[in-house]
């Protein structure tokens, strides 16, 4: 299953799981990365931590580490279309 922090700059996906029971997973849930939410790869820092995301409306900076955590839908699951 491909990762939030694989996703190409400039796409957008569609969250499926959040990886983990310990207090980063409640975090992320809590941040609004739930399965089904649309997310967008905005941009990313100059040695490529953290990155910028596009979650519900706002802007999200997540280090890779945490990134790696959320799991992707396929794109022919998820129908995300690119911005």
């Amino acid at each position: 299953m491909r990762t939030l922090a694989e996703l190409p700059l400039g796409r957008t996906a569609v969250v499926k799981t959040i990886d983990g029971a310990d207090d980063i997973a409640l975090r992320l849930l809590e941040m609004g990365l739930t399965p089904g939410v649309t997310v967008k790869l905005l941009g990313a820092a100059p040695l490529g931590d953290p990155l910028e995301l596009e979650v519900r409306g706002y802007r999200l900076s997540l280090r890779k580490s945490e990134a790696k955590r959320v799991g992707l839908e396929s794109d022919e699951e998820s129908g995300a279309k690119d911005a």
